[in-house]
């Protein structure tokens, strides 16, 4: 597996990814308004690495690297539970200066027991329009 950087011929197979991973993963949501085109605002201005296995793209993660707040990372369906989630939060985690953040929305259990699983801490909660989250912190070793 090789994480790298993002480069522009990633993005019409992330546009796919994301739009996939959202609807297994946010079943509770109303995915009829969804576009491709969501992942160009959702990751505008951030960090984005990609995972690749044989020249196969098979996630991502998005982060904000001056707030040290992972935004989003997302893995192809049909990829999940082979270690690439886990390669990609080890990526971003080496990448903070201090303290990191995210949010993870509750009704998303797989994604919040990943990342209690990894080392992460719940903070707080919080409302969303996609829902209740948590305010999860990864403080540095």
């Amino acid at each position: 597996m090789h994480i790298r950087p993002f480069t522009e011929t990633d993005r019409p197979f992330l546009r796919t990814l994301f739009l996939a991973a959202r609807k297994a993963s946010w079943h509770w949501l109303d995915s009829n308004d969804w576009r491709l085109e969501d992942f160009d605002a959702i990751t505008l201005g951030e960090t984005i690495l990609v995972a690749e296995r044989d020249g196969h793209r098979l996630g991502f993660a998005a982060l904000l690297d001056n707030d040290n707040f992972l935004h989003s990372l997302f893995i192809d369906p049909q990829a999940q539970r082979q270690g690439i989630g886990s390669a990609l939060l080890h990526a971003v985690q080496q990448r903070f200066s201090s303290t990191g953040a995210l949010k993870c929305l509750t009704a998303n259990q797989a994604a919040c027991q990943f990342y209690l699983h990894h080392g992460w801490k719940v903070i707080s909660r919080g409302e969303s329009p996609q829902g209740e989250y948590l305010l999860m912190h990864f403080v540095l070793a």
